[in-house]
């Protein structure tokens, strides 16, 4: 059974189709990117999956479960996490505290009330830390990060509630080729724990951390198969030299 299926998912925005019969399976321990020319649907693609967009045809299932029409919040606790590409980490709280309001979100009020996870989560937010190479920034406060540095955190965010699929919208968007080719290094482990989708422009970065790709194309699948198989299609070749 794949872990994810999205089976001819259409949305419309007025006249606008963003996504026209797109279908979509992700496998457990993939890591699945999803490519193509501005506008063809990428990251709708991403929201309908995580549910900040419905929609308007299609259906969704994850484990197995339909989530076609669930909330977000239901999608998270079925083990779906999603970071966008605009960052949202709280500037003002320390590196630590961004990641331990992570792992604290889905503890009760009255046990936040009361202080009685701080303590059990302080290992794991340091563990979360250390993975992208933050660990000797816990103290510093978020919003004096560089850029990159704050696109690690948000995955370690995204990763507290220890998700079954991941979902990263150009996690290396604005970052330097160094930074890139971190977190190239960084992602590839988490395969492990968690599959990966992925929105990317860098077809580099792509290439050397997929294992298997989907075009999109004005909304539409162009093709899905192997690296090797989306470096020699013809279709997408066309599509990249005359439309993006």
């Amino acid at each position: 059974m794949a872990l994810l299926e999205a089976v001819e998912i259409s949305k419309k925005f007025g006249v606008l189709r963003a996504l026209d019969g797109v279908n979509l399976t992700v496998e457990e321990g993939q890591i699945h990117g999803l490519i193509g020319p501005n506008g063809s649907g990428k990251t709708t693609l991403l929201k309908c999956i995580a549910g900040a967009e419905q929609p308007t045809d299609g259906c969704l299932r994850f484990r197995g479960e339909d989530i076609t029409l669930a909330l977000p919040y239901v999608r998270s606790r079925a083990g779906l996490s999603i970071k966008f590409q605009i960052t949202s980490v709280l500037p003002g709280l320390s590196v630590f505290d961004n990641v331990l309001l992570a792992l604290q979100a889905r503890d009760t009020l009255w046990d936040l009330a009361l202080s009685r996870t701080r303590r059990r989560l302080v290992d794991r937010a340091a563990e979360l830390l250390a993975d992208f190479q933050l660990a000797t920034r816990a103290d510093a406060v978020a919003g004096t990060l560089s850029h990159g540095e704050q696109q690690w955190l948000e995955i370690a965010m995204a990763l507290a509630s220890e998700p079954r699929l991941l979902l990263l919208d150009e996690p290396t968007a604005g970052m330097s080729l160094e930074e890139r080719r971190l977190t190239g290094n960084l992602l590839r482990p988490l395969a492990d724990r968690c599959s990966i989708v992925l929105v990317e422009h860098d077809l580099d970065f792509i290439r050397d951390i997929c294992n298997m790709l989907t075009v999109l194309d004005q909304g539409r699948v162009l093709q899905t198969g192997t690296v090797a198989d989306i470096q020699a299609s013809d279709k997408v070749k066309e599509v990249y030299v005359t439309r993006v």
